[in-house]
């Protein structure tokens, strides 16, 4: 907590911080020193302290500056505000936008990766990327017989005060900035229904005669977890010109992966109104995954094709020349949205409503492009009301939402509840008073069924296997066609369409 008699000290350090960073230049340390006073509502200051013989850690004294404006009153105590401020204050130490790129295209001139370390280990710096909100997360990894999954159960972004909701009801919605992913999102202070972006910045890029954005994501679900975004506000679309431009990224990026939500209800887990993409630097398991069954398309002797050994269903296409590749996959969407098979349970279209579209992710592979195309449905009916092809009622207690790009690579995203949920389900496997779920109950008595646990026993572990092999059936419910001989003989059927 940040005492008066010690504030600016405080202050002192947070400049001195910045100017050993290289962050601050030291003709600037009195303009960014009135610059931090103004933003904390402090109208006097001894300016002629010596700085700490041993510097404290930024964030620490970033939390004590923003303490000491909650109990000044210059703020008020909820998450928002808060953020609000540690945003504007860690502006102070971002360089503007048009020195971020200049800096990031320098070092790309050398090397793609140089450049993006730079702008990774700024977002970091600067408490753009919430690093130890992010580190709260429990991750851990279970063996399935298609790879190691990887669960996260996400805690980084903060639960909203009642009160904060309540205000925010009252806050009326200029509609600026249009959507999270607008560019005009870059130095907005936010609001108390709006997150704060002051310290926040894009770096400008060519996409296939376009002008596109690189951000990086602040509640990271993996290692440089990016967003391409495209400068113009405008709904996401799979078509031919999808395929140019996640190929374009990881020629320019070949270091990092790219994908793209599909762009139907259900099945796309993303805000669907502005066209933009995922990507970073992180290998999932459906990139290890084995191609089963090879094929050829006709007309592509160029192009490798085959169907991987996921639950999900992934055709993989790959080639050294990038036009074939972005024709194949092109016949490959434009087939698929058109495709029926009821005896296998696809249907196209419900009158004029499309149910086909598909999620796509790009990479390179040595001197090879790879895109994996993962077929899609979002097809209602009375037994599964929320969808076909997603997670069916009986692991919903689990996992409910939209099975999207990062799913469908093999990373469940979990939401919070389940932290403190499932703690309750260990306990009511050890017989221990316990306050479990009612929507956990049956799955808990499943497990209950199938081990007699004591002292010698790992309940915790069980039970994270026991999430791990939910979050398989999530996947092999969110699969088109399944891991079965007939769903297999299915799905060749189509791939025959392809050579017609």
């Amino acid at each position: 907590m940040a005492k008066r008699e010690n504030i600016d000290q405080l202050i002192t350090d947070f400049i001195e911080i910045g100017i050993q960073q290289r962050e601050i230049d030291p003709l600037d340390k009195n303009l960014k020193t009135n610059q931090l006073l103004y933003l904390l509502g402090k109208e006097d200051f001894i300016s002629d302290l010596s700085v700490s013989l041993l510097l404290p850690e930024r964030l620490a004294v970033l939390d004590q500056l923003v303490d000491y404006a909650v109990n000044e009153g210059v703020i008020e105590d909820f998450p928002a505000t808060r953020e609000i401020l540690e945003a504007e204050i860690m502006n102070l130490i971002t360089p503007l936008t048009s020195e971020v790129n200049r800096q990031f295209w320098s070092r790309y001139a050398s090397s793609p990766k140089q450049a993006t370390d730079y702008f990774y280990h700024l977002s970091q710096a600067n408490d753009y990327i919430k690093t130890r909100q992010i580190a709260k997360n429990t991750h851990f990894e279970y063996a399935s017989p298609f790879g190691p999954l990887e669960i996260t159960i996400n805690l980084s972004k903060p639960e909203k005060d009642p009160k904060q909701i309540a205000l925010a009801k009252q806050t009326s919605n200029a509609g600026y900035p249009n959507c999270l992913l607008c560019m005009e999102n870059e130095g907005y202070a936010g609001r108390i229904d709006y997150p704060a972006r002051s310290n926040h910045r894009i770096i400008r890029m060519p996409l296939n005669d376009e002008n596109w954005g690189l951000q990086y994501s602040p509640y990271a679900y993996y290692n440089e977890h990016c967003i391409f975004l495209s400068a113009e506000h405008k709904p996401m679309k799979l078509e031919k010109a999808t395929f140019e431009k996640i190929l374009g990224i990881v020629e320019q990026f070949p270091h990092y992966f790219v994908g793209s939500n599909a762009d139907l209800p259900i099945v796309g887990g993303s805000i669907l109104s502005h066209d933009h993409y995922q990507g970073g630097r992180h290998t999932f398991a459906m990139e290890r995954a084995e191609v089963n069954y090879s094929f050829s398309l006709e007309g592509f002797s160029s192009v490798e094709a085959g169907i991987l050994n996921w639950p999900m269903s992934v055709i993989r296409l790959k080639s050294q020349d990038k036009a074939d590749l972005i024709d194949a996959a092109t016949l490959v969407l434009e087939q698929w949205r058109d495709y029926s098979d009821e005896e296998a349970g696809i249907l196209s279209h419900t009158k004029e409503v499309p149910h086909n579209t598909i999620t796509p992710i790009a990479r390179r592979s040595g001197e090879d492009f790879e895109i994996d195309l993962v077929l899609r449905n979002n097809r209602t009916s009375s037994e599964f009301p929320d969808g076909i092809y997603h997670p069916h009622p009986d692991v919903q207690h689990i996992k409910k939402e939209n099975i999207g790009l990062i799913e469908v690579m093999g990373l469940a995203i979990l939401p919070p509840r389940l932290q403190a949920e499932l703690q309750e389900v260990e306990l009511y496997l050890r017989d221990e008073p316990n306050e479990i779920a009612a929507y956990h109950q049956e799955w808990a008595d499943q497990l209950k069924e199938k081990a007699t646990f004591d002292a010698a026993m790992d309940v915790h572990h069980f039970v994270m296997e026991a999430v791990g092999e939910v979050f398989l059936r999530v996947l092999e419910d969110a699969g088109v066609y399944k891991q079965t001989v007939a769903g297999q003989v299915a799905f060749k059927k189509f791939i025959q369409t392809l050579s017609h």
